[in-house]
């Protein structure tokens, strides 16, 4: 004979399953619904000549709030050699904000950190440097797409830290 406990027992496993199915189902539709909005790009930079080498990979990410505004992070990894004078190894990362005033136009605002690791040649006695250098960028772009074409400013510029040659800059910009 089946008791009311029984019952009871099955009926709690029935709605316990059908509440954790639920569940599962609902954050995997906000889990897709996030993932719809996430987009990936970043950089790629490579540079030789006589005895020198530079490259770079930087990628990065942005969830699209709407059509208009757009957050993100990215990641910089760069190796320089100039043989008889230098290396360095330089990594860090940034945080990026874009606003699209129009379709075409794009304004951003990035902050950078970075690492540089620099060691000179024996030779130039100028021994190893290590520090951090930071960088504020605003930027303005034609955007097409996938694609910006732009210019951006570092207000924290200085000359003698930055691993930039000026603080004027052309970019590209893709994220799909």
């Amino acid at each position: 004979m089946i008791t009311n406990s029984f019952i009871n027992k099955k009926v709690k496993l029935v709605f316990l399953t059908l509440f954790i199915s639920s569940n599962i189902l609902i954050a995997q539709q906000q889990n897709s619904e996030f993932w719809d909005h996430v987009r990936f790009g970043g950089g790629i930079g490579l540079s030789f000549g006589d005895g020198y080498f530079s490259g770079t990979i930087a990628p990065s990410s942005i969830y699209e709030f709407d059509n208009n505004v757009a957050l993100g992070f990215g990641l910089n990894a760069t190796f320089n050699k100039q043989k008889g004078v230098y290396k360095s190894t330089i990594l860090g990362g940034s945080i990026i904000g874009l606003f699209n005033v129009l379709t075409e136009l794009q304004l951003s605002a990035e902050f950078e950190q970075l690492n540089v690791n620099r060691t000179y040649d024996v030779n130039l006695n100028l021994g190893k440097e290590n520090y951090w250098v930071p960088a504020l960028f605003f930027g303005a772009g034609y955007r097409n797409g996938n694609v910006t074409f732009g210019v951006r400013y570092d207000v924290l510029y200085d000359a003698d830290k930055s691993i930039y040659a000026d603080s004027w800059a052309p970019f590209v910009r893709f994220y799909f």
